[in-house]
């Protein structure tokens, strides 16, 4: 079998458009939460989201071709971008039928096709976009970034709700791993703030209303949660063969070793109230990890800010790690980042290796009422420094679909 590293990381988020701002502000402990200014929301409950700032497709695609894809393309293309750039691919150095994509999104195009309907209902069916289709579907995004760079290897669009970028990466490890690919795109995008979707999420109960102070909206395990809060972005990562990356002299910025998947089955929406399904995949990258719960560092949690959702999150860890859970540091990215559905896991991963490079961990932020049923250590409000060598990542989503996924940081006990 062979070892698979992460050669490559892009990002676009609410907290930075490139790796470095998005890091700097997340060990910062900087929020991404600010007042909507895409729509009018007067007759919204939530006025309040992690928006991508200062973010213009036309730089990277051009104008025309910025005009064709939805903004979840958009992202993901950059995000891609960023990666390759990272692992110093060149066309050359890869054969395109060993190379593939495995990125996927949530929801997919929901802005290009409102914008649609309504041209649709004031214009008429001959105004419609003959792109409409193509610029909506999910794999929309896996498919742009196969043609942009010739990967004529395997590619697909997981769609495992909020766990996608998980699933993606886990998917491109075990393909890797098995002799399927040499080089790989995995992770996932997401472009869905509208007016529709949030209009759902709040009817469902679902979202923060704290809109007089956006910064303390998102804050998971706290007493004073109200609701989860959306956001945007794409997180695309490089996973490679070991033996492939040496081969080329690549940057290894950290090891997959391990991969775990399940399902709830048990609700369309809610966590299963125990955790088992969560519980099974942690257990199961674990194992396939080969390694102990005392040999986990850190770990990065789906922690939307939800209440049954973080309960049942930690009454999972409790069951796995068992004594063991109240000595390993818990950090949630959504309390900076706010939730990017499809595309957290991928944004997550990012923030994990990077957390795993420097010895950082990355604050929960807005900790303010312990909430006595999430009691372990979320490294309340202020990042800690120290030594990491393996760290796991947890990814959840409606339908009860659970993906995890372990890493190492290079040059620890199983050296490279």
């Amino acid at each position: 079998m062979e070892r698979v590293v992460i050669t490559g990381m892009g990002v676009i988020s609410p907290l930075g458009n490139e790796v470095e701002s998005f890091w700097r502000n997340l060990k910062a402990g900087k929020s991404g939460v600010t007042a909507i200014d895409k729509f009018d929301t007067t007759l919204h409950k939530t006025k309040i989201a992690a928006l991508v700032k200062d973010f213009n497709a036309e730089d990277i695609l051009g104008r025309k071709e910025a005009k064709r894809l939805d903004p979840f393309c958009h992202f993901a293309i950059a995000a891609a971008e960023q990666a390759w750039e990272q692992a110093k691919l060149t066309p050359e150095t890869v054969d395109p039928e060993r190379l593939g994509v495995y990125v996927g999104s949530g929801i997919g195009g929901i802005e290009t096709l409102i914008h649609n309907i309504d041209t649709f209902r004031a214009r008429g069916p001959r105004k419609v976009s003959p792109l409409l289709v193509p610029a909506i579907i999910s794999n929309m995004a896996a498919a742009q970034i196969s043609i942009k760079y010739q990967a004529m290897g395997p590619s697909m669009s997981p769609v495992t709700a909020c766990s996608i970028g998980n699933t993606a990466i886990g998917e491109a490890f075990r393909l890797i791993r098995y002799g399927g690919a040499d080089v790989m795109f995995a992770g996932g995008a997401e472009s869905s703030i509208s007016e529709i979707s949030m209009a759902s999420f709040e009817n469902a109960t679902a979202l923060s209303t704290r809109n007089d102070d956006p910064s303390a909206a998102s804050r998971p395990f706290d007493a004073g949660r109200d609701g989860f809060v959306m956001a945007e972005g794409a997180g695309i990562l490089i996973l490679e063969s070991l033996s492939h990356a040496l081969r080329r002299n690549a940057p290894i910025l950290a090891e997959v070793i391990g991969y775990g998947a399940s399902s709830d089955a048990y609700h369309m929406v809610s966590s299963h109230p125990e955790g088992k399904g969560a519980y099974l995949a942690m257990k199961s990258a674990l194992r396939d990890a080969d390694i102990s719960t005392n040999e986990v560092d850190v770990i990065s949690a789906h922690a939307t800010s939800t209440e049954i959702g973080d309960r049942s999150e930690m009454q999972a860890i409790k069951r796995l790690f068992g004594t063991d859970a109240f000595k390993v540091p818990i950090t949630a990215n959504k309390s900076m980042t706010g939730h990017l559905l499809g595309a957290a896991g991928g944004v997550e991963a990012i923030a994990l290796v990077k957390s795993l490079q420097e010895g950082i961990i990355p604050p929960t932020i807005n900790q303010e009422q312990a909430d006595p049923f999430c009691d372990l250590d979320y490294v309340p409000n202020v990042a800690r420094q120290t030594d990491l060598k393996i760290g796991l990542s947890n990814s959840f989503g409606f339908g009860g679909h659970n993906a995890v996924i372990v890493l190492k940081v290079p040059g620890t006990t199983r050296s490279l």
